[in-house]
């Protein structure tokens, strides 16, 4: 099987479960939004830092360690195994006994409870890390979205029914919980596979060394990103981070599950490639270009649709949520540029760069977001916006040092889809303006902004457009 059609199969799968599942998900939160109040969504945003760290802290970069290795043993994945295991247990212990003290932080005593149980979390999520890395060294992505999609339609199901009958906040915390139960649970009958009993030092020192440096990284990114979610809850009011937290999700839904596709797809072809610098060089720019021919339209349209959509599909209670969510997505719309940026640093295994580039972005961050925070969580979006762009300078240029492609280089690939953004921002923005029915103010800009987006692709014959026919015309 080629290149090509191995990361066209990749992509596909990968594509099928970001979006099935997500797209449920989506579609489940949007009902029980509209039953549930901010302050709910509120209070699990608060436990965000506590979680996402956690959760780095057990898994401590040995998927990526175990994806990028080229001559892998049994005796490395149950090293692993066992490891992110008894790390859980560790780590969900002492949040057990910190749950008090998280409570008394945010003054709200429900989330003494909350913390422990949503802490399970953390011991089934590092049972099902090594499965999914050995499905996705295979490239077996079509068994991670069938796992996936499962336990979202049977949680789901679940939430549905518990948000109808009054249970209010922990329906959004055993939805979540069983979710990632049932999703370990199929992960490990797909992947057929059990750990033996060994654990080697040697092997984890190897893995570490690769690792350690990722979740340093990931660390950073992880106490910044949550940081708003913490500052906010004490500083602001439930509802207040309840808004920020939704406008965040569904700006984020969009591109980062996209890049996401693309980079966990792309990942395992180019590791496979990673000493054949042309090659890697040829998929590092094609896949650059295709993700933000894709994702760019899709941010625009959110930005520019944000209000109708808002008061339609969550009620006008989460109005005030609408200038949130369109100043960032402008902050996630260059997702795909950072990432891909980011995924070529761990392809060629200099973890040590993208450590440096996460130091001195997380620098800049913190800057940014402590310099706002009193001007409010409006100036604060802008912020994230200002860190969008920082974060693209920093990346490229230690991505440069091992690609040779630098600022200049990438804005001149990206020029045809950006000015082809600028067209379709303006068209939409211009249709906007119609006094219509508000279901017609989402469909008439999409129609006609869709619409002008395919037919200049044709007359302009994109290649990102001659892309997407031959995987349709392959798939016929």
């Amino acid at each position: 099987m080629s290149i090509k059609e191995q990361a066209t199969k990749s992509v596909f799968w990968s594509a099928v479960e970001r979006f099935s599942v997500q797209g449920i998900q989506f579609l489940l939160t949007i009902v029980i939004a509209r039953i549930l109040s901010p302050d709910d969504y509120g209070l699990v945003a608060m436990l965000g830092i506590f979680m996402a760290l956690s959760q780095v802290l057990i898994d401590s970069g040995f998927a990526n360690a175990l994806i990028q290795k080229k001559n892998r043993s049994e005796t490395d994945y149950s090293t692993v195994f066992y490891f992110n295991t008894v790390g859980s247990v560790l780590v969900y212990g002492f949040l057990f006994l910190c749950a008090p003290s998280i409570a008394n932080f945010f003054d709200e005593p429900q989330l003494k409870l909350i913390t422990r149980v949503v802490g399970l979390n953390l011991i089934i999520n590092s049972l099902g890390i090594v499965q999914q890395a050995r499905l996705t060294i295979d490239l077996n992505f079509k068994r991670q979205a069938q796992a996936s999609l499962i336990a979202v339609v049977i949680s789901g199901g679940i939430g549905l029914w518990m948000a109808y009958n009054g249970w209010g906040v922990w329906t959004l915390v055993w939805q979540g919980l069983l979710n990632n139960l049932f999703r370990v649970l199929f992960l490990w009958i797909f992947s057929r596979w059990l750990p033996c009993g060994l654990f080697s030092f040697q092997s984890f020192r190897i893995l570490f060394s690769f690792g350690a440096k990722l979740m340093l990284s990931s660390m950073l990114h992880t106490v910044y990103t949550n940081c708003y979610s913490l500052i906010i809850g004490k500083v602001f009011s439930a509802s207040e981070l309840g808004f920020f937290n939704r406008s965040y999700t569904l700006a984020q839904f969009p591109s980062t599950n996209f890049t996401n596709i693309m980079v966990r797809a792309v990942y395992p072809i180019q590791c496979r490639y990673q000493d054949d610098m042309l090659q890697l060089r040829s998929i590092f720019m094609k896949y650059m270009r295709i993700s933000c021919y894709l994702i760019f339209p899709v941010m625009i349209s959110v930005t520019a649709l944000a209000e109708p959509l808002v008061s339609l599909i969550l009620t006008d209670k989460w109005l005030p949520a609408v200038p949130f969510l369109r100043i960032l997505c402008i902050a996630f719309m260059w997702d795909p540029v950072m990432k891909i940026n980011h995924n070529i640093l761990n392809v060629k295994g200099r973890t040590d760069y993208f450590l440096y580039a996460e130091i001195i972005k997380k620098l800049v961050a913190f800057t940014i977001l402590f310099v706002t925070i009193p001007f409010g969580v409006m100036i604060m979006c802008w912020g994230l916006v200002a860190y969008a762009l920082a974060d693209l300078i920093i990346i490229i240029y230690f991505s440069r040092k091992i690609t040779g492609i630098g600022y200049m280089r990438q804005l001149k690939e990206l020029s045809p889809v950006i000015m082809l953004n600028t067209v379709l921002g303006l068209c939409m923005y211009w249709v906007s303006l119609f006094s219509v029915p508000l279901y017609m103010q989402i469909i008439l800009p999409l129609i006609i902004g869709g619409g002008s987006y395919i037919i200049i692709s044709c007359l302009f014959q994109m290649q990102e457009w001659k892309m997407l026919l031959s995987v349709i015309k392959r798939k016929q």
